[in-house]
C-alpha cells in the first residue's frame, strides 16, 4: 500500500480546501457568498498546493488524481502495481474531505433551502455552464491533456516550491480552460464528493445529477492518457 496514506491525507486536504470553497461561496449566509470566478481558481489552485505537499511529506508522489496516476501508469512513467493503493487514496480522501466540509459548513446548508439558493451538488462536483456533452467531454479532455502535459515536465512537483507552480497551473488552467464545465480535471475530486453529497444527511439537498457525472469521470481520464502519450513520443 505505498503510497496509500500520502494520497489519502493529500486529497482529503484538496477537498476541504476546494470543496470548502464551493460551500462558501454558494450557500447563504457565509462571509464568501458570491465571491467571482478568481476567487474559486485561485482556491482550487492553492488546495492542490497544499494536498501536494501533504501527500509528499508521507511519502506518496502528489498525484492526488486518478487521471494522473493512471495516465503516468500506461507509459511507463509510474509503476501499476501502486495504481490501486494511490487510486483507494484518493477516493477515499476525497469522500473523508467531503465529510468534513459537510460539517462545517452544516447551519448553512440548513440556512440555504433550494438549489437555486445555492444548495446545489455544484458546491460538491462540477456541472457545464452550456449543457452540451460532447463539447462538455471535449472541453475535459483538453483542460486534462493541457493541466497533466505540463506536470509532466515539472519533474518531482512535490519538493521545494514545485508544488506552488502546480497550483498555479490549476488556477490558469481554471481561468482559461474551466469556464466550460468547472474544470474536473480529476475523477475521485467529483465523484467521491458526488457520491458524498447524494448518500449523507445534507440539509435541503437537490439532484446530483449523476446523468453528467461520466463527463467529468471520463474527459479527465482521457486527457492524463493524451498526455502521457504526448510525453512520451516527445522523450
Amino acid at each position: 500500500m505505498e503510497g496509500f496514506w500520502g494520497e489519502l491525507l493529500g486529497t482529503a486536504v484538496l477537498i476541504i480546501f476546494g470543496v470548502g470553497c464551493g460551500a462558501g461561496v454558494n450557500l447563504k449566509k457565509t462571509y464568501a457568498h458570491a465571491q467571482n470566478w478568481m476567487f474559486i481558481s485561485l482556491a482550487w489552485g492553492m488546495a492542490v498546493t497544499f494536498g501536494v505537499y501533504v501527500a509528499g511529506h508521507f511519502g506518496s508522489q502528489g498525484h492526488l488524481n486518478p487521471a494522473v496516476t493512471i495516465g503516468f501508469a500506461v507509459f511507463g512513467f509510474f509503476p501499476w502495481n501502486e495504481v490501486f493503493p494511490y487510486l483507494l487514496g484518493q477516493f477515499l480522501g476525497a469522500f473523508i474531505g467531503t465529510v468534513i466540509v459537510i460539517i462545517q459548513y452544516y447551519p448553512h446548508f440548513k440556512a440555504t433551502k433550494t438549489a437555486a439558493d445555492g444548495n446545489m451538488v455544484g458546491i460538491f462536483a462540477t456541472a457545464p455552464a452550456i449543457k452540451n456533452p460532447t463539447f462538455n467531454f471535449l472541453s475535459e479532455v483538453i483542460a486534462t491533456c493541457a493541466f497533466i502535459f505540463t506536470l509532466l515536465n515539472l519533474g518531482d512537483f512535490t519538493q521545494g516550491l514545485k508544488p506552488v507552480i502546480v497550483g498555479l497551473l490549476i488556477t490558469v488552467v481554471g481561468q482559461a480552460l474551466g469556464g466550460t464545465t468547472g474544470f474536473a480535471l480529476n475523477p475521485a475530486r467529483d465523484w467521491a464528493p458526488r457520491f458524498a453529497y447524494t448518500v449523507l444527511p445534507v440539509p435541503n439537498k437537490t439532484d446530483p445529477n449523476w446523468s453528467y457525472a461520466w463527463v467529468p469521470f471520463l474527459g479527465p481520464l482521457v486527457g492524463g492518457i493524451l498526455a502521457a502519450g504526448l510525453e512520451a513520443v516527445l522523450i
